[in-house]
């Protein structure tokens, strides 16, 4: 999944000032924001009002002008008080296939594929958002399972969202399968009426949010050397939790 994108949001910390007139009377102001020692710029969120619709203004605005100048990133960073400003801040790498059930609907949605016999998670779901969307990315958590049965073929299916790192921003799609492909804003996504009605989907996009903003770890990939001389062993836990717990009870870790 991920995609939590930041080609140009890179992070999330502004001593700004976000504020614009009704829409038609004035242009939105750009945000307070220092340059910093690698060409970019910094935003702190402290005083910013928290209307998403004149943040997202202001923001586009701002981004706009930034490019022009030819900052190569933005730090913006979010207080606790202004989380719900977060969603605002977010891009995903979505996809429109040409086959399946999709097809033809404009339903934008996460890249998706299935395992080949005898690979890993973790190789799997970069194999397939490269294979997609030219994207290279770095898997990072196993961030929901869900379990459904009645699947294709009878039978039952394990679906894992993932959250991966982006490590490339330009897409190239597989055109025998994909029909488009972007970075979209998560507001924008995820009030597509598919998952503004969905239960399922409202708690998935909660979960991610939450992994975004560090409330919430899912499960990483630790692989372990076998006993014997076969392919290494992989796990999946929590391991900031496990960390956490070690360090704080004195065991080596």
């Amino acid at each position: 999944m991920q995609f939590f994108n930041s080609q140009d949001l890179m992070e999330h910390e502004t001593d700004g000032d976000v504020s614009s007139a009704p829409s038609g009377e004035h242009e939105p102001e750009l945000l307070n924001a220092r340059e910093d020692l690698y060409d970019g710029m910094i935003v702190e969120l402290d005083n910013s009002p928290s209307d998403v619709a004149r943040f997202v203004s202001s923001l586009k605005a701002s981004l706009v002008e930034w490019e022009k100048k030819g900052k190569k990133g933005v730090w913006i960073k979010v207080p606790i008080a202004k989380t719900n400003l977060v969603p605002a801040l977010i891009e995903v790498l979505v996809v429109q296939e040409k086959n399946g059930a999709y097809r033809g609907s404009g339903i934008w949605k996460m890249p998706t594929g299935l395992l080949v016999q005898g690979e890993d998670i973790f190789n799997g779901v970069v194999r397939e958002v490269k294979e997609e969307t030219g994207i290279d990315a770095k898997f990072l958590e196993v961030a929901v399972l869900r379990h459904f049965h009645n699947a294709p073929f009878n039978k039952s299916d394990l679906n894992l969202i993932c959250i991966l790192q982006p490590l490339s921003f330009v897409i190239k799609i597989q055109e025998t399968e994909i029909e488009a492909a972007k970075w979209m804003p998560f507001k924008e996504f995820a009030a597509q009426p598919k998952y503004r009605e969905s239960e399922l989907y409202k708690k998935i996009f909660d979960v991610c949010i939450a992994s975004f903003e560090k409330r919430y770890k899912g499960f990483s990939e630790i692989q372990i050397a076998s006993a014997s001389s076969g392919p290494q062993t992989v796990l999946y836990y929590n391991v900031q939790d496990m960390n956490d717990f070690n360090q704080s009870n004195g065991v080596n870790i």
